[in-house]
């Protein structure tokens, strides 16, 4: 897999567990960057970037869900030569939800702990108050809801061009996003950490009970200061929330056994 594709920002050789972020509607590796100083010891940060932005600039965007959720499960496996924790953030709380589900479905090697931030449970299904920014918003108002959320670096804000192409980009994975679809049945047994806002109105009051129900194994929710975003220190610091980075469990060379064999048997390289 390109470097383009799994962002590794601070290679670290001595490893022994790696934590796979998948983006949000709108976002890139970029978004988790300045997480990579703030891992644990023995922790190394990777980001996976989606079709279309950043270093897969020249790529055609996905055209669905399922188009999205392959090409990032691809990178997942990829990037699964050590254990691993899952995590995703608002739209990539369900594409990390969708990838452990099918990885666990076919015998391959599952996360430690999957982590979704800001998202309601999957199994709720797609509903209105998912659906923002919406594909009835103008270019306007993505650029006001880009800049509120400070997804749009100053150089960024200052360049006509690139907002545009900003604005392109949202737009393309909000018509991703709204072609989700729950598998029905799909579940996941590895841990599970569900983190919401306290004053995020996206959340469902009844989402922790509601991933509690696909979550088969060990389930916490931790619910933290501020809204879809939380506040930002809290987003600065947001790996210190996670307690599967936070908390030792020893590696098994046994599992390490299973991703190489998996990945074999699917032709993709380790990395």
């Amino acid at each position: 897999m390109k470097d383009t594709t799994v962002v590794r920002p601070k290679r670290e050789p001595k490893a022994t567990k790696r934590f796979i972020c998948l983006g949000f509607c709108g976002g890139g590796a970029g978004s988790y960057m300045k997480w990579a100083d703030a891992m644990p010891p023995g922790v190394e940060l990777a980001a996976v970037c989606y079709p279309g932005r950043e270093g897969r600039f020249i790529e055609d965007f996905v055209e669905d869900w399922d188009e999205l959720v392959d090409d990032a499960l691809d990178a997942v496996i990829s990037a699964a030569g050590i254990p691993y924790v899952l995590f995703g953030h608002s739209m990539g709380g369900w594409v990390a939800f969708d990838i452990a589900a099918r990885i666990e479905e076919r015998g391959g090697p599952v996360p430690e702990a999957l982590v979704v931030s800001s998202a309601n449970a999957p199994s709720r299904g797609l509903t209105a108050v998912d659906m923002f920014p919406s594909q009835q918003d103008s270019d306007e108002q993505l650029t006001a809801w880009i800049q509120e959320f400070g997804l749009m670096p100053e150089h960024v804000l200052s360049d006509p061009d690139l907002q545009e192409m900003a604005v392109e980009l949202m737009r393309a994975d909000i018509r991703v996003r709204d072609s989700f679809r729950y598998r029905d049945g799909s579940a996941v047994s590895t841990s599970v950490q569900v983190l919401t806002g306290d004053s995020d109105e996206v959340i469902d009051p009844e989402s922790k009970e509601l991933w509690r129900k696909v979550a088969k194994g060990e389930f916490r929710h931790t619910e933290l200061p501020g809204g879809h975003f939380y506040t930002p220190e809290i987003w600065n610091t947001l790996p210190s929330h996670i307690a599967s980075l936070n908390e030792q469990i020893p590696s098994s060379p046994a599992r390490r056994d299973v991703a190489v064999a998996w990945r074999g048997r699917h032709g993709r390289s380790p990395q």
